[in-house]
């Protein structure tokens, strides 16, 4: 039996390696696939809630009656349905045709590297790209450019989130059924570091994948005309997507083996006997009543019977006061935690100018050892705490200070934004004022007047002044020398009515990157963040304790279980919805379809991007601290109503025991019972 509780640690730290590691996967390719299927952040958002809608629609069911089933086969199941989730969100990829992004230049360069043909029109021939298309037109070319396909990365992280639902709640209650109580939070502290090391491999798998364009194999890469670094790129997304589901499928073998119970580390054969009837698969609402000659091997539990005790086991469950302010104050953490992992790399993006690729590689490599370190660290101040026999009182005080910590550095981000990037007739003017309010008609002047310009295309350039144009056409550009990503354009108008007019009046593909003062700033970012990472991170084993003593052992897995839906469906699914529709109010240049309706945005106001993203976490932080003192005036009003019971009970007497009789030492009967939700010790 040794050899299977090893196994089934070994089992929990590999599974939550795996399914961190997808999901941190799917995260990082939130950005390709929000520029993959041209959809707004808002519904990007609803496609990465779709997890937690999995979860939501059976984890009351898993929670509640999986606990009388065979828990680890439920979760090799579980692991099943997870890969097969993977498989199904990279299937899009294999019934779309090759990614057209959006361009009016790829055709005008000439093959031979010579002069092309002027980017500045004067014919008129791409005034049609300013009409919008008839209704049947634009049903017709949905359909045909299977604009719809992103259903399926819905419903295979939906299915995720189904085969990732008995995980947490049957594993964790199976594990802390057969550890010594004071092992529980050094066990625990081991998955979660084994599991964070997912999120790093996720996020470094998503910065490879980012690089490589979305066709590799099926195009001539030569004729591209952007890199990894243009908001138009598309990285091969579905080619992780196959990886994380083959980790799963190995993730979820060991769990098949493992038998439904195991002895209680410590525990002699005759405790295992005598108790072998209080486990939490024998049990939810306790009967004092109960027959103690009842015979050594429990009788089979039919359904009707769980069904039945459901009902009073909730509401037993729902009147522990401690459990419920736990669970709000996790859904107010995780609406921030939620929102912010989503759209961190974005924000990174647009406040500091870097790639997608980037962005995820950095958050892979620094934030997450942080976290991972930040669980270590929790969990050895428990094991310290639990050594000095110290309460969850004394937990709860260590997670405000660290929560505090993690608040005040997340305050010193809202400094250290860089400006915006500098694009005439949308953050500046064609004579370089600033903040241009923008209105498609903005991007007019007297520059390129003459011009036919597309209005809705983003093509942008760097001029040879510093300035970011939306395209060679709008910079008044008149020829181009090159070939794909090679492409110079010359003679451009526009740039000589900068305030810094240069000569030769060139410009070239992509954007330009940022003054040299927001890499200076972009790296004090950086270091901030890791450390507020550590911060909250440290908090994360010590809150699940406080969680564990505030229930009763018999409802272990039912109010793990009622506590992930709820945080799931309240903490999960709404945050990237709000959180994307914000960000897609500061966009200043949407991007187009192929069919002519509005695709994602290339660019964003980063005043304003940080503005909503940050003021949203603040305020979302400051519920949070409100909350976190209600609870800990609970908890230290439950310690100091355990301590006036243990005073006036007999000093010779447990603080769980109460004698009856009359009084004399031979006749005396002491009755000794559980307290559970008075329970406070570690």
């Amino acid at each position: 039996m040794c050899n299977d509780n090893k196994m089934f640690l070994v089992a929990m730290c590999f599974v939550y390696f795996a399914k961190a590691f997808q999901g941190s996967y799917m995260k990082s390719s939130v950005t390709q696939i929000e520029r993959r299927f041209d959809i707004p952040s808002s519904l990007i958002g609803f496609i990465d809630g779709s997890f937690e809608i999995g979860n939501l629609l059976v984890i009351a069911f898993v929670s509640y009656f999986g606990a009388k089933l065979h828990r680890p086969r439920l979760i090799g199941a579980g692991c099943l349905i997870m890969a097969m989730g993977s498989f199904i969100t990279m299937a899009p990829h294999f019934f779309q045709g090759p990614y057209k992004y959006e361009t009016t230049i790829s055709h005008f360069p000439a093959s031979n590297g010579t002069e092309g043909i002027l980017p500045c029109l004067t014919i008129g021939s791409l005034t049609h790209d300013n009409e919008i298309p008839t209704v049947e037109i634009q049903a017709e070319c949905e359909k045909a450019a299977s604009s719809s396909l992103w259903l399926y990365v819905f419903l295979g992280n939906m299915l995720r989130g189904i085969g990732e639902t008995p995980v947490m709640p049957l594993g964790l209650s199976y594990l802390d059924d057969f550890s010594r109580e004071e092992n529980t939070a050094l066990y625990m502290a081991l998955i979660q570091t084994v599991g964070i090391m997912g999120p790093m491999f996720g996020f470094m798998l998503g910065s490879f994948c980012a690089k490589i364009y979305v066709d590799i194999g099926a195009v001539d890469l030569d004729t591209i005309t952007i890199n990894h670094k243009d908001s138009r790129w598309v990285g091969a997304w579905w080619l992780g997507f196959l990886l994380t589901g083959g980790v799963m499928l190995l993730a979820g073998i060991p769990f098949w083996f493992l038998p439904k119970s195991l002895p209680k580390q410590g525990e002699t054969e005759t405790e295992r006997t005598s108790n072998v009837l209080g486990g939490e698969q024998d049990c939810f609402i306790s009967d004092n009543n109960k027959n103690s000659t009842a015979p050594n091997k429990p009788s089979p539990v039919s359904m009707a019977v769980l069904a039945k005790d459901f009902l009073p086991s909730l509401k037993k469950l729902f009147s522990n006061t401690v459990y419920l302010i736990i669970i709000i104050t996790t859904i107010i953490q995780f609406n921030g935690f939620i929102g912010m992992i989503t759209f961190q790399p974005k924000y990174m993006e647009q406040i500091y100018g870097l790639s997608a690729s980037r962005t995820i590689f950095l958050i892979g490599i620094s934030n997450l050892p942080s976290v991972a370190f930040g669980i270590v660290t929790g969990g050895l101040v428990i094991t310290i705490m639990k050594k000095f026999r110290l309460n969850v009182l004394g937990a709860s005080k260590f997670c405000i200070t660290v929560f505090v910590l993690a608040f005040s550095l997340m305050i010193v981000q809202y400094f250290l934004q860089c400006d915006n990037s500098q694009v005439p007739g949308l953050t500046v003017s064609y004579q370089g004022a600033p903040e241009v309010s923008y209105k498609q008609n903005a991007l007019i002047s007297s520059c390129n007047m003459g011009c036919s310009c597309s209005l809705r295309h983003w093509d942008p350039i760097c001029a040879s002044n510093g300035l970011t144009y939306a395209s060679p056409c709008l910079a008044g550009c008149q020829t181009s020398t090159g070939v794909g990503k090679e492409m110079i354009f010359h003679n451009c108008t526009c740039i000589g009515e900068s305030p810094l007019p240069y000569a030769n009046m060139s410009a070239v593909l992509g954007q330009c990157p940022r003054k040299s003062d927001c890499d200076y700033r972009f790296k004090f970012y950086m270091a901030v963040t890791v450390i507020g990472a550590f911060f909250s991170a440290c908090a994360a084993t010590p809150g699940y304790i406080i969680l564990l003593r505030s229930i009763n052992p018999e409802l272990k897995s039912l109010a793990l279980g009622i506590h992930t839906l709820l945080v799931r469906t309240l903490g999960g699914i709404p945050p990237p919805v709000y959180f994307g529709a914000l960000i897609d109010m500061t966009c200043l240049k949407w991007g187009t379809k192929q069919c002519g309706g509005r695709g994602a945005c290339r660019i964003y106001d980063s005043g304003a991007f940080r503005n909503y993203f940050l003021g949203v976490i603040y305020g979302l932080f400051a519920v949070f601290f409100v909350l976190w003192g209600v609870l800990y005036n609970r908890l230290s009003h439950r310690e100091n109503k355990r301590a006036l019971k243990a005073q006036l009970k007999a000093p010779e007497l447990d603080g769980n025991c109460v004698s009856t009789g009359n009084g004399n030492g031979s006749s005396a009967i002491i009755k000794c019972y559980e307290s559970p939700e008075q329970e406070t010790s570690i």
